[in-house]
């Protein structure tokens, strides 16, 4: 469905739920990253596109009076209220209205009150996956937020208070890539995000012979909650031996020289983190060049760093990697990898477009074969960031970063 027929769906949806119609829909979409993972944290690069799945708002203000917050989403039983005349506070943990409500508390902290009003979101981003459903929900009421009180952000701006509501709301110390391509992902555009300037450049991906192919698991294996943490300390003790401020300022001659003398664990997380961000920087490279062999085996040795020095795949998402490169480049695949955080969600692969429908029924068929369970497979050019899709008026057209292939913001 293009995004107009889903917004046609959501007003539909929040009809049956409200009883009337409503003034404004607002979208945001996911993401996927091609390469750079784990380097957000460590000063790195990173290589996302925006994808064609969305998180889309539909909302109205039942009379003007009215103090509460109604939020419904498609995906929960249970119904959200912000009594905004009461000091706002996060719903209980795992509540995934603490979403928008942490990007509602960043407009009131900014003095932009949106009043009461009814919402319903609905969103084509698969949960859990690893394609950021939660930065598209907040970027998504962000945008929203934005029609309602007539106040326009700065893109960087609404990045950060969306990135801020995640941290305080919902309890995730996430980077700032999620939402920043959220808000300014562009079409046929791949966002060279610097996490250290956070200096963006869109790289532009227009070769339509050439597609991402995004193979979910469906599966997400549960662990302590210790892992990230973890791997975080690693490489915050790795800069620290080197006497460097971050892994970014750390090279693969100083790794080398010091391996006699560091923890091995330590040593191979900081060897993922400079040999990754190394690679993203090639990989982006590769894409302006069309070069897709190399950003293809640029993508494999990213996965193979993540399961053997990072140790953040597992046996579903290896799977998936081996199969494609069982196809291999004669086949239609150039190359696969995990995305995300790790331990489960979705792998990305960059195929041959007229190669798509036959690579998705053998991937999906050796998956099957092999545990039982149904990839999800779609396919994605990269997407345009945050827009409205009614209610905008004059001066709230679809959010764009600038037209040119490199852009620079301030932070």
């Amino acid at each position: 469905m293009t995004l107009k027929e889903l917004g046609a769906q959501t007003a539909l949806q929040f009809s049956n739920v409200y009883g009337h119609q409503p003034t404004w829909i607002a979208s945001a979409p996911g993401r996927v990253n091609l390469i750079g993972e784990h380097t957000d944290y460590n000063d790195g690069f990173v290589f996302p596109m925006a994808i064609e799945r969305y998180a889309i708002i539909a909302a109205s203000r039942p009379n003007p009076d009215t103090k509460l917050i109604r939020l419904y989403s498609t995906h929960s039983d249970k119904p959200a209220i912000i009594d905004l005349a009461a000091p706002l506070k996060p719903f209980a943990s795992g509540n995934w209205a603490n979403y928008p409500a942490g990007v509602i508390a960043g407009f009131l902290a900014r003095g932009l009150n949106p009043g009461g009003f009814d919402a319903l979101v609905f969103s084509t981003v698969p949960l859990g996956g690893g394609l950021s459903s939660s930065a598209a929900l907040e970027v998504a009421m962000a945008t929203l937020l934005e029609i309602i009180t007539g106040k326009k952000l700065d893109p960087v701006e609404k990045a950060l208070l969306c990135q801020k509501a995640e941290h305080e709301y919902a309890g995730m110390p996430c980077g700032i890539m999620d939402q920043y391509i959220s808000v300014m992902g562009q079409e046929n555009r791949v966002l060279l995000l610097d996490c250290r300037s956070r200096k963006p450049e869109l790289v532009p991906m227009t070769d339509s012979s050439v597609t991402v192919l995004i193979i979910n698991t469906n599966v997400k294996h549960e662990l302590t909650g210790s892992e990230y943490p973890a791997r975080r300390k690693q490489c915050e003790s790795a800069a620290k031996f080197f006497g460097v401020p971050s892994l970014r300022d750390a090279t693969a001659d100083m790794l080398e020289a010091a391996r006699p003398k560091m923890d091995k664990v330590v040593f191979r997380r900081a060897r993922h983190v400079i040999g990754e961000i190394e690679r993203t920087v090639h990989a982006a490279e590769g894409v302006r060049a069309s070069n897709w062999p190399t950003v293809g085996q640029l993508m494999y040795a990213s996965h193979a760093s993540l399961r053997d020095d990072y140790e953040v795949s597992c046996k579903e998402l290896d799977a998936v990697v081996q199969i494609a490169e069982g196809i291999g480049v004669k086949g239609g695949i150039f190359g696969c990898r995990m995305t995300g955080g790790g331990f489960g969600g979705c792998a990305v692969a960059l195929v041959k477009t007229d190669a798509v429908q036959a690579i998705s029924k053998k991937i999906a068929q050796d998956y099957k074969k092999k545990f039982g369970i149904d990839a999800t497979i779609f396919v994605s050019r990269p997407a345009a960031g945050a827009s409205v899709i009614k209610g905008g008026g004059a001066g709230h057209s679809p959010v764009r970063a600038s037209s040119s292939a490199s852009l620079s913001v301030s932070a």
